[in-house]
């Protein structure tokens, strides 16, 4: 796979620094240049310190990715939203892992990707996963296909510019309709698991929005991530008194849902190699529109 860009007036005269303004890190040059890709301007490949000039032709060829053999393949369904060169979302089922641990490397997220692009015979059979949700969490999941990708994207999770959207239903009712949650969250000292607000925890921003009551026990809430801590909207809400409705982790019974009721809803961004404006949503899985519809009957 290879892409292109036209050098502009402002831009840096240097094929390494190039490269770099346009996001490719230190770690995919140094792939590129030792294990069979190409840095070509004009048409001509050239080396990564080439000097450039405005309106020239950079190309970058990537090196072939094969697959990870320590990764199983599985055939089991993928639902995708979104598919192109560069990028595959799905929404992720409820109860199955992102990716593979110590303790469970059998069906996975990672694993069911695989085996679709083994499939499928795409050129590049890494599985690069960019935003993983908790096993329970259902909902919208973004796999970057190659290197670049993956690196691109990454950059725009720092710059906070890949906008994550959930619906959850929580415990009772919120005082305000709608607020920001600013609590630094640390792990637990007593699991390994369990994460909680602690003043010396790393910044932690939640803001929410009440969609509507649902009982007199339960109410349905829209959130938006500011940044992406292990457990956050789980944690957050609990520190309100308002666990997620089946999280008995963080506090809530699972007398309505038997698992917490969390769904990534929407991933908002700008698509990195066509500038393209994209927003892929995911239905509410049957169990949580099951308690939205209390309230309609």
């Amino acid at each position: 796979m290879s892409v292109s860009w036209i050098v502009q007036k402002d831009e840096p005269q240097h094929l390494k620094e190039f490269l770099k303004d346009k996001g490719v890190s230190r770690r995919i040059i140094g792939r590129t240049k030792f294990h069979g890709g190409a840095f070509v301007v004009n048409g001509q490949e050239v080396r990564i310190r080439t000097p450039l000039e405005e309106g020239d032709r950079v190309q970058l060829q990537l090196p072939v990715e094969a697959a990870n053999p320590n990764l199983e393949a599985t055939d089991q369904p993928l639902e995708i939203l979104y598919e192109d060169e560069h990028y595959l979302v799905i929404n992720k089922p409820i109860g199955l892992i992102s990716v593979p641990s110590p303790a469970h490397r059998g069906d996975t997220v990672a694993s069911r990707v695989k085996g679709y692009l083994l499939r499928q015979d795409y050129r590049h059979k890494v599985v690069h996963v960019v935003t993983r949700l908790d096993r329970y969490t259902s909902g919208v999941m973004l796999i970057a296909k190659n290197m670049l990708g993956h690196s691109l994207m990454g950059k725009l999770l720092e710059e906070q510019t890949l906008e994550k959207y959930y619906e959850a239903i929580v415990e009772g009712h919120l005082e305000t309709s709608e607020g920001l949650i600013e609590a630094p969250i640390a792990r637990s000292p007593d699991s390994i698991i369990e994460r909680v607000v602690a003043a010396d925890g790393k910044p932690s921003l939640t803001q929410y929005k009440v969609l509507d009551h649902l009982t007199a026990d339960l109410s349905h809430v829209a959130l938006a991530l500011h940044t992406g801590r292990t457990h956050q909207i789980r944690v957050h809400m609990a520190h309100l008194g308002h666990p997620l409705a089946g999280d008995d982790l963080y506090g809530g019974t699972k007398k309505f849902i038997t698992r917490q009721a969390l769904h990534c809803k929407k991933l908002v961004f700008d698509h990195p190699f066509s500038g393209e404006r994209l927003e892929i949503t995911a239905p509410l899985p049957h169990d949580m529109q099951a308690l939205v519809n209390r309230k309609m009957e």
